[in-house]
């Protein structure tokens, strides 16, 4: 038998039975705010003295306002109204950090840090935004597709660009131009009538006047948009270049309709949903308007290195990869940006392919809209992990930028010079940076790491230079922050295992003492003693390591039965030290180990928080190592719990139900029984923007979709499945679980039962829906796994 390597970290699983009171699905599954209510929505106060958030210690219907003083550490209920006016609006600085602006409602308003005092700039319909500072003092923003800008010492309002609907390049329209006789009849009226000459005079004076007035300024320059959708406008520090981004091209692709049953005015409605993955993507191109040179150019993507490159999986379709390589095409690019340096002078974008195969870091030379590459993170198999999207990229200096890549197989930090193009690695390790910020002063990042162990997190400091970091909390769990906006105190959200969120204060240094704020576990849950599952390691069939929490039964049932849950998403940690998002699933499992089962729970390949070779170990083959991964859990058990190898059951949501119905299909010796909830059951089927990453897509790789779609394999179900589908699911839709019910109604196949929740989408609602579906869980495996 397969050996595995197996790590204890032992918590307190066994308890006498006589201390538990007994658990029942209904009283799990009911309101959850039987539970407590834990605070949520943190938010500073603009002096950095008190802490605002939402709670609702006394479990009402809706949560009230709060507030905590950090002199007294007291929570007291406030108003929204006061908490509108104290808290820290998302501010964009001056050059000194002397103002700030911040938008509000559609509104503007400026606050001087140095009197304390808010200013109101706009009261408008229409919404203003995307508010910057200039280097010379002035305030730019956007007003519906235009840019302006406000002089705070004239308060004179210039407006900066004209985009018009209308075709792109078009010229304005010609004069009539006047045959002869035309001309004849116009002088012949000069000449005839006084009226008309002092008419002639006045037009000439007061056009005179006019431009005498407006000084030396040109005419805006008309820019026509076409009809075409525009975004991304930015402008340049000096405010002499403006980016801008147009939808060049947008075929519509056909969307799903979601019919919801339970309506009401008693008739059936129809739900506009997403379209399926495949389905055409917007094209874009961008542009800047010099102002200066009073002209416009278009960002050069071809410069781009290895834009024509072709992704591996063509390798599989020989006729598609000749194809292409005559074609010999550009790939589609989508540009972020620019972020400008402080000083005005450089500014970076970020392009991703929109087969997300690439990203890059550009250095854009504004003057000709030419890029040169700084950094280029390539992955057959998509580009992700934490920290690293669109907008993941700052400025640390003039000089220098900062970055996050999975370039060593981890999310680490880097930074580049923009002149020299050496980048460095300023973290290491087999643990990712997450939640990154840089310091006002930009001398420091802070960020969230699991440095200690996969599942634990803690708040780090470290030099924006590099260095080694510098852990400030200090509990062990999950350690959530928010920074004060003078950054010297931490409101931490922190949880446990077995206990849920609470709201602590600390003090932004290393080794200081956080002090509790809330107490929000009710009685009732207190009552029972909820399990620290073991934390446990093993090796899977690949000599990957993969983390997994198990709940060794209370009093194994005579035939040792266990149970394995499987997270949804994919992408998702559940193996970890704090209070899970699962959290009814925790109470479940409880209930089971009470009742004779081990459970277990495990980050199978695909899971995050493990660095990017987990992460993208399922590319083109779901249901491929993130099925066996379940199975060889399953081994582990039998050797080192004493489960019984025939007495298996596996049950999940979304990509949980997934992972279940392959196991059924395909694992049949292995699992007796499954629960499928709200279950993917044909990735074509799926939103473009997750499926298109794993498995391309149905049209270009055929291949990993007929192996990663549990439809093609429901003729080899053998033991007993139970699914259960919300049928005003938005996410995977009704018609999913659907297509496979009259798949298997043609097969012949008997063993399955389909129960639906007419009101329900995709995250259950309704308590009464919860206890069905879970009445119904633990019934089938009551029935199946203990005979």
């Amino acid at each position: 038998m397969k050996k595995f390597c197996l790590l204890f970290l032992l918590g307190t699983s066994i308890v006498k039975a006589q201390e538990r009171p007994a658990l029942t699905v209904e009283n799990i599954m009911r309101d959850q705010k039987w539970l407590g209510v834990s605070p949520s929505d943190y938010r500073w106060s603009g002096d950095s003295k008190t802490i605002y958030f939402k709670w609702n210690p006394e479990r009402k219907e809706n949560n009230d306002a709060y507030r905590v003083d950090i002199s007294s550490g007291k929570p007291v209920k406030t108003t929204e109204q006061k908490v509108r006016g104290a808290v820290t609006a998302d501010y964009t600085y001056n050059k000194d950090q002397s103002l700030g602006l911040s938008e509000q409602a559609g509104d503007l308003y400026l606050y001087s840090f140095k009197t304390k005092q808010k200013y109101r700039l706009t009261n408008t319909v229409e919404a203003e935004g995307n508010a910057v500072f200039l280097s010379n003092g002035m305030i730019a923003f956007q007003r519906g597709n235009n840019l302006y800008a406000l002089n705070l010492s004239t308060n004179e309002l210039k407006q900066l660009t004209n985009f018009i609907p209308g075709k792109r390049g078009a010229a304005a329209p010609a004069e009539k131009t006047q045959n002869v006789q035309d001309n004849w009849l116009k002088t012949e009226q000069d000449e005839l009538f006084d009226v008309l000459k002092v008419k002639k005079q006045k037009e000439a004076f007061s056009l005179t006047k006019k431009k005498g007035l407006r000084g030396e300024d040109k005419p805006l320059r008309v820019i026509p948009l076409g009809g075409m959708e525009m975004d991304n406008l930015v402008i340049s520090p000096d405010g002499r270049y403006i980016n801008y981004r147009l939808n060049i091209q947008t075929l519509e692709g056909k969307a799903t309709i979601v019919p919801n049953f339970v309506t009401a005015s008693g008739y059936t409605e129809d739900i506009a949903g997403r379209t399926k993955v495949g389905e055409p993507l917007p094209v874009y191109e961008n542009f800047i308007y010099d102002k200066q040179r009073d002209t416009i150019y278009q960002l050069q993507t071809a410069q781009i290195p290895g834009i024509k490159d072709l992704p591996d999986y063509l390798k599989d379709y020989p006729k598609q990869m000749e194809a292409a390589v005559k074609k010999n095409e550009d790939r589609k690019v989508n540009l972020f940006g620019p972020i400008w340096n402080t000083a005005g002078n450089a500014a970076v974008l970020v392009a991703e392919s929109q087969d997300n195969k690439d990203r890059w870091i550009l250095k854009l030379d504004a003057s000709t809209g030419s890029l040169t590459a700084l950094d280029r993170q390539r992955d057959e198999a998509w580009i992700g992990g934490p920290g690293i999207g669109a907008y993941n990229v700052g400025w640390i200096d003039n000089q220098h930028i900062y970055f996050q890549s999975e370039a060593s197989g981890y999310s680490h930090l880097y930074s580049a010079d923009i002149s020299t193009g050496v980048k460095r690695q300023l973290t290491s390790g087999k643990w990712e940076v997450r939640n990154l910020l840089l310091s006002k002063d930009k001398q420091t990042f802070y960020f969230i790491g699991n440095i200690e162990h996969p599942g634990i997190t803690h708040f780090y400091k470290m030099s924006a230079t590099g260095g080694t970091p510098v852990k400030i909390t200090s509990m062990k769990g999950g350690n959530e922050v928010t920074m004060s906006p003078d950054e010297q105190w931490l409101a931490i959200n922190y949880s446990y295992m077995n206990k849920p969120w609470e709201l602590y204060i600390q003090a932004n240094k290393p080794g200081a003492k956080a002090i509790q704020v809330t107490a929000s576990s009710s009685e009732a849950f207190k009552a029972y003693p909820w399990r620290e599952p073991d934390m446990v390691s093993f090796k899977n069939r690949y000599g990957d390591d993969v983390y997994a929490r198990v709940y060794p039964a209370l009093k194994p049932a005579a035939n040792r039965p266990a149970v394995v849950f499987v997270h949804g998403a994919g992408y998702l940690q559940n193996v970890h030290y704090w209070w899970s998002q699962y959290s009814r699933e925790y109470m479940f499992h409880n209930l089971l180990a009470d009742n004779g089962y081990t459970v277990i729970d495990i980050d199978y390949t695909a899971s995050s928080g493990y660095g990017r070779n987990h992460r993208t170990g399922i590319y083109r083959h779901m249901g491929g190592k993130d099925l066996t991964d379940q199975v060889d859990g399953v081994k582990l058990l039998v050797e080192k719990y004493n489960v019984n190898p025939k007495h298996v059951g596996i049950y999940g949501g979304s990509y949980g139900g997934f992972i279940t119905l392959m196991a059924l299909f395909n694992e049949s010796d292995v699992f007796a029984s499954g629960a499928a909830l709200r279950s993917v059951t044909d990735w074509a089927h799926y939103n473009h923007g997750y499926t298109s990453n794993i498995l391309n897509e149905p049209f270009n790789d055929e291949l990993a979709y007929k192996r990663s779609s549990p439809i093609y394999f429901a003729d080899k179900l053998k033991g007993n499945l139970l699914m259960c589908h919300g049928m005003v699911d938005e996410n995977v839709q009704f018609q999913d679980i659907v297509r496979l019910s009259q798949r298997f109604i043609e097969l012949g196949k008997n063993n399955w039962e389909l129960a639906v929740y007419p009101v329900e989408d995709h995250g259950f609602v309704t308590p009464s829906s919860w206890t069905d579906e879970y009445k119904r869980i633990f019934k089938l495996f009551e029935s199946t796994l203990k005979n």
